[in-house]
């Protein structure tokens, strides 16, 4: 079974509509200065679905993402110490799911996003991830 994660981007850094534009390509997760969220890229495995949150301005869950390429040397990086992966848009959520919605739901007390909200790319468990799409329209 795939593990799913999310993945927090400034919308005017980088964007959803960016990253839809890069169709099956993908794009490199590029930029993540945290040891922790390397760690979580180094784990994941070809195929594992992710959200894509727009952080700061939104502070929205908005699409599905997927790793398209393992972890590999960051592009924008001078030293071997920073890895990322490569990631493509799946599909938008009909809605968008909102930070304030996630935080008020005692079904997602426990999820990190709510107890670590700074880190840029984290674990979601399964039955998160589900109830996440559900919220947002899908079927997971």
């Amino acid at each position: 079974m795939p593990n799913h994660w999310l993945f927090k981007s400034e919308p005017e850094v980088w964007s959803w509509a960016q990253q839809k534009a890069k169709g099956k390509a993908g794009e490199e997760w590029t930029g993540v200065r945290n040891y922790q969220a390397r760690n979580n890229m180094r784990a994941m495995k070809l195929g594992d679905r992710g959200f894509f949150y727009h952080s700061n301005d939104g502070r929205e869950v908005v699409g599905i993402v997927e790793v398209c390429n393992l972890a590999h040397r960051d592009s924008t990086s001078e030293v071997d110490t920073w890895e990322c992966v490569d990631i493509r848009a799946v599909e938008d959520l009909p809605r968008p799911v909102t930070l304030d919605e996630i935080k008020a739901d005692p079904k997602l007390k426990d999820m990190v996003l709510v107890n670590n909200s700074r880190l840029s790319v984290q674990p979601v468990s399964e039955a998160e991830f589900r109830y996440i799409c559900k919220l947002g329209g899908l079927k997971p």
